[in-house]
């Protein structure tokens, strides 16, 4: 249970936001931020900060690793945002079969190699790399190959990880990491997905 606090009066509130304005300082590259953790709101908040973005003028691109062609609802809200927002489901989704796993890992790779392709062309401020995380921590993806690739960037693209297991060196590289926590979910009541708000 949360513990109350009471809030600061507003010329509290006032002079502390203007204290730390005096010693803030401006960065003049883009940031990596890592969206992991168990809980639910990986991709809804890295898709939040694209619509901030979008909404600040920036171009944005949106790939996804692990999903297919699925018909979600932020793939459908992205083309009423183009050419500002691109949202790119990356190849045929996963099958997840430890049979074909070298087709998981082949979709893995050809999905970085278009995001490679998109952070380094420049032409978008903020890259989100949707579920990354994920094939990272498979070994899907060389995870010191991802963060040569990071660091490498253009100066000004911002870039996004999401994903459960984030492995460690990249939030080590990372400027911002949240970590989500379950505290209660729906799905451990036996509830599928729910459209609109999962997907």
């Amino acid at each position: 249970m949360a513990q109350k606090v009471s809030p600061p009066s507003g010329e509290e509130a006032r002079e502390k936001f203007r204290e730390y304005k005096k010693q803030a300082r401006k960065l003049d590259r883009g940031l990596i931020l890592v969206n992991t953790g168990d809980g639910k709101g990986k991709t809804t908040a890295a898709l939040g900060v694209a619509l901030r973005a979008v909404g600040t003028g920036w171009k944005v691109a949106v790939l996804q690793f692990l999903k297919g062609q699925w018909k979600t609802g932020e793939l459908k809200a992205s083309k009423r945002l183009e050419p500002d927002l691109v949202l790119k489901p990356m190849g045929k989704g996963f099958t997840w079969d430890k049979d074909r796993l070298d087709e998981d890992i082949e979709a893995a790779r050809e999905a970085w190699q278009e995001a490679l392709k998109i952070i380094n062309s420049g032409e978008y401020r903020l890259v989100i790399l949707d579920e990354i995380n994920y094939v990272l921590s498979y070994g899907f993806l060389s995870v010191d190959e991802v963060i040569e690739g990071l660091k490498n960037r253009p100066k000004h693209v911002n870039v996004i990880l999401t994903g459960r297991n984030a492995p460690q060196e990249i939030i080590d590289l990372a400027d911002t990491v949240t970590e989500m926590k379950k505290i209660k979910h729906i799905y451990d009541q036996g509830v599928l997905a729910q459209q609109g708000i999962d997907f």
